[in-house]
């Protein structure tokens, strides 16, 4: 921006300028001054020190009969020089609100004519930015999109000058007279003007007309007399935003199911093992037992449910071993095949060169079901006959394979793939990005309840693995599980020394058992049927009274039962503080998450098991037996 220094000279310097304009301009050429006249610019002859000695009437017009030195600031003088050493000099003049550019050509020795250039003068509009008004970084090599506008309408003023980014954001080549309005979408255009209404200078986003599949964003400001805009391509940063975002949900959503599971399970617990309770009284012959057997199954089935949440969370108990998975699906595959209809087909490919994983073999197996019934309801639904075809297959695949069929992440090492496909329509794009979510489904009301492929998502997340979903148009769906190779280390096994035998312990139920457990209708009806057994129970509320319990029964506590999470001090935490007082009895930790979850805070103890909720009757009386039984 220039800045004015006329009214800044002494006065007895503007005395001089004066006298010296008089006396040259006396003498001057006639055709000088009529060449002046004649230019429909603004146009005046100046010295070196920028000294105006004669003017035409459009300088006059638009600058007044200024008989001093010409308006000028930074880069007026510098051009003034350049004129001086190389016959022409280039700068901007602030002429009625706006920069203007002027040319400054020698005239004759020590002076110069200095030019005004119309606005329609220049013979393109969108030549590389090497204006002084934009700092240099905006120049031809820079990242971004910047361009100026003419005018105080951002929309409707010419792209004036704009460097190369800025048309390869926008999606198009450059042409002449081109406006912002041309390159973004016309909702992006009404959402900008009102925010620039607010007073707001961006960043907007903005969608580009050339380049739907684009985002991008804008950024305008005003300087001299012109709007500076900034357009930057922010696809990659919007996607990675919309894959965070996602993240954070699927978590969120994560851990109100494992909340809500775990709240369930201790309401299925209590109810569980009353039925178990009340199936011992009223055995098979009884006429309350079909209607008991009924009430175990509805807790199954809700248990199966809770499971399910779990999974999703990567809260479920998981159970590793090394599976070799050609072996384990041509097992499981009579299962898969009872699940279809008659008029389908199940073709199987399991490759010599898969490799061994390490997963929870049960878990695989849910997935696995999951996805063929998922196929299995896509050909139902969309042929009258409910005919296709369902091909499973399983191989070896590297890194740069994995990415080719389509890794969601970056591949490292050799990688086991499970193909689930189908010949049926298909996943419609506008879904595709949502069917891993829990609760979506676009099967009627009734017909499913959303859980099944972000239940097979949560497992494979939980194997440490990937998933993914592909859906060519017309070419049916199909769903790969990317689980990472296992290679099992040949170690020699020693076989272990027997132990010292122990007195024998009475295993008809004999022992003092803590139970720890802060939902007191689990903790009442376990401790009653423990306690039908012949165990001494002794019940606390939380681990704080259980800590005092324990010290007060210091050296007579067989086993302690304990719940994992609970208000105040947990299990892990509990074991910690009463284990002095607890000495080498063994402990059983019981909850409705996994026992990853908390396994890492029991690190140097010793004699631990572990059992998951829903409890039953059969399996809590069997492990306390297993526990207190001789070592």
């Amino acid at each position: 921006m220039w800045n004015p220094i006329s009214g800044q000279i002494p006065t007895a310097m503007s005395l001089l300028d004066r006298f010296k304009f008089r006396r040259w301009s006396s003498g001057a050429d006639e055709a000088l001054v009529g060449l002046l006249e004649a230019l429909s610019e603004p146009a005046a002859l100046c010295e070196l020190d920028g000294l105006v000695v004669l003017s035409n009437a459009a300088w006059r017009e638009n600058l007044g009969d200024n008989r001093g030195r010409v308006r000028a600031g930074e880069g007026m003088f510098q051009a003034f020089r350049e004129a001086a050493r190389a016959g022409r000099g280039e700068c901007l003049l602030r002429l009625a609100g706006s920069d203007r550019p002027v040319v400054i050509a020698a005239a004759s020795p020590g002076r110069f004519l200095v030019r005004v250039e119309n606005r329609g003068a220049r013979t393109s509009k969108t030549t590389t930015i090497s204006d002084p008004v934009l700092p240099p970084v905006l120049a031809g090599p820079a990242p971004f999109g910047a361009a100026l506008i003419e005018g105080a309408d951002a929309f409707t003023g010419a792209v004036v000058e704009s460097n190369p980014a800025f048309w390869a954001v926008a999606g198009r080549p450059a042409w002449p007279d081109a406006t912002l309005a041309d390159l973004i979408t016309p909702a992006s255009r009404d959402d900008v003007s009102v925010r620039l209404a607010d007073g707001g200078g961006g960043p907007f986003d903005v969608g580009l007309s050339a380049a739907l599949n684009r985002s991008a964003q804008l950024y305008l400001a005003p300087t001299s007399g012109r709007i500076a805009a900034y357009l930057l391509d922010v696809t990659v940063w919007k996607d990675l935003q919309l894959q965070l975002a996602q993240r954070h949900k699927m978590e969120a959503i994560g851990q109100l199911a494992g909340g809500v599971a775990h709240d369930f399970n201790n309401l299925l617990s209590a109810t569980g093992m009353r039925v178990d309770e009340l199936l011992l009284l009223h055995p098979l012959g009884d006429p309350a037992y079909e209607s008991l057997t009924e009430v175990r199954e509805g807790v199954n089935r809700a248990a199966a449910l809770v499971f399910q949440l779990l999974t999703f969370s990567r809260k479920a108990t998981v159970r590793r071993e090394t599976v070799d998975l050609p072996e384990t699906l041509i097992n499981f595959e009579i299962l898969l095949r009872r699940l279809l209809r008659e008029n389908m087909r199940l073709e199987t490919d399991f490759g010599r060169d898969t490799p061994l994983v390490r997963v929870d073999r049960a878990q695989l197996e849910m997935a696995v079901m999951n996805l063929v019934v998922n196929a299995r309801d896509a050909l139902k639904g969309a042929r009258r006959d409910g005919s296709g075809l369902i091909r499973l297959r399983t191989s070896g695949v590297g890194p740069d394979e994995a990415q080719a069929l389509g890794h969601p992440g970056t591949a490292g090492g050799e990688m086991a793939l499970i193909e689930v496909s189908d010949d049926g329509p298909g996943i419609p794009p506008e879904v595709l990005d949502s069917i891993f979510e829990p609760f979506f489904t676009t099967k009627a009301v009734g017909e499913g309840t959303g859980l099944g492929l972000a239940t097979v998502y949560g497992i494979v997340k939980q194997s440490e693995g990937a998933i993914v979903a592909v859906s060519p148009p017309g070419g049916g769906a199909a769903f790969r599980i990317f689980l990472p190779a296992h290679s099992p280390r040949l170690t020699l096994v020693t076989p272990p020394a027997p132990e010292p035998q122990r007195a024998p312990r009475d295993l008809s139920g004999s022992g003092c058992i803590l139970f720890v457990e802060d939902e007191e209708r689990v903790r009442d009806i376990a401790a009653r049927l423990l306690r039908g057994r012949g165990y001494e129970v002794i019940e606390a509320g939380d681990g704080e009274e259980a800590l005092e319990l324990a010290k007060a029964h210091a050296g007579r506590i067989d086993l302690m039962i304990s719940d994992v999470s609970m208000p105040g001090m947990d299990g892990p935490e509990l074991l910690k503080a009463a284990r002095p007082y607890l000495g080498a009895a063994p402990v059983m930790f019981i909850s409705g998450y996994a026992e990853s979850e908390f396994s890492n805070l029991l690190e140097g103890e010793t004699g631990i098991s572990f059992l998951p909720k829903p409890l039953h009757l059969q399996s809590l009386a069997e492990q306390v037996k297993a526990r207190l039984r001789p070592a």
